[in-house]
This record gives C-alpha cells, sequence and structure tokens, in this order.
C-alpha cells in the first residue's frame, strides 16, 4: 500500500493538473483522469444503492464489487499496473447465470423504472456503461488491461440483471415499454 494522505488540500492541483500512482502528473481532462472518475462516480453510486432494502447475500456481493472497483480505480491511477484479473470478470459472469437463472425471459423491452433500489441499479448501470466508454477511450490512446473494460462490460449487464431482481424483490416487476402507449 502506498503513503497514506495525512493532508488533502495540496494546492497541487491547482495548474490543471493531478498526480497519479506512480508519481507522474497529467492534466485533469485527460482521458486517463475521465476513466478514473467514472469509476469513482460508479462507485459512489453503488454506495447509495447499497442504502436500500435488498437480499443480504446481493449486499455482500455488491459490497465486493465496490471493493474491485476501488481496485479498478487503482490500476487506472498507475499506467502500466494490474489489479483487475479475468477471475474477477469470471465471478461477475457466475453471478449474471446466477441472478437471470429465476428471471422470466424478457419478451420486450424495461424501462428503467420501478422500486427505487430497481431505478438505482439502473443509474448505476449507465454510469458503468459511461466508464466502460472511458476506458476504451483511454486505450485508444494509453496501454490499458483487457480485464478491466471486461469487468465494466459484464458489471453493467449485471446491473441490469439485479434492477429486474430488485424489483422482484420490492413485490413487483418488470416496468415494460409500451410501445402503443399515446404520448
Amino acid at each position: 500500500m502506498g503513503n497514506r494522505l495525512s493532508k488533502i488540500a495540496t494546492r497541487t492541483g491547482d495548474d490543471g493538473t493531478t498526480g497519479l500512482g506512480d508519481g507522474s502528473r497529467t492534466d485533469k481532462d485527460s482521458p486517463r483522469v475521465h476513466a478514473m472518475g467514472d469509476v469513482d462516480e460508479l462507485n459512489s453510486h453503488l454506495g447509495l444503492l447499497l442504502c436500500e432494502d435488498m437480499p443480504p447475500a446481493m449486499r455482500e456481493q455488491l459490497v465486493s464489487i465496490q471493493h474491485d472497483l476501488f481496485d479498478l480505480g487503482g490500476e487506472l491511477c498507475i499506467p502500466g499496473y494490474t489489479l483487475i484479473q479475468e477471475a474477477h470478470v469470471a465471478r461477475l459472469d457466475g453471478l449474471l447465470a446466477d441472478y437471470n437463472a429465476d428471471l422470466p425471459a424478457l419478451k420486450d423491452f424495461i424501462l428503467p423504472a420501478g422500486s427505487r433500489a430497481a431505478s438505482l441499479a439502473h443509474v448505476c448501470r449507465t454510469i458503468c456503461r459511461r466508464a466502460e466508454r472511458s476506458v476504451v477511450s483511454l486505450g485508444r490512446v494509453e496501454a490499458v488491461n483487457e480485464a478491466p473494460r471486461q469487468y465494466l462490460n459484464r458489471l453493467s449487464d449485471l446491473m441490469f440483471v439485479l434492477s429486474r431482481v430488485l424489483n422482484r424483490y420490492a413485490g413487483g416487476g418488470d416496468v415494460l415499454w409500451e410501445r402503443e402507449r399515446s404520448r
């Protein structure tokens, strides 16, 4: 573990740059910082989702995912460093299979709605997609490992599935898009 921060307001970023984990500095609007920020925002929204009522096993899994996202942010913060592995992606694949097994097949599009917890899971899904796009953009200009991109891709799918599970947990179901609804 690196140095612990004892002073938060260092003023070193007043010039529009920020320090990376390897000691180098980069512009605050660089693709790397965008990716780090999107992952951090996702993690914060997962924290908000965790304030809601949900099955205890799901809560524990989301807390583990928060730790993974913190590691993913660390990997992005240190160019060339690896923290997220194929095993992390495989764990999400397993969760996807487990949660999806009990859900009815989708025959219609669903709206990002329903219970508060399900709606927050949808917000996490959309932020996760943005984080994934940011990591892809970063990969076009700097070397990025495959696992973080794959992890975010699987996590956004999992958040979609969890939103469906959370609606059922709250006593509801999917909120379907209605093609013929009068507007």
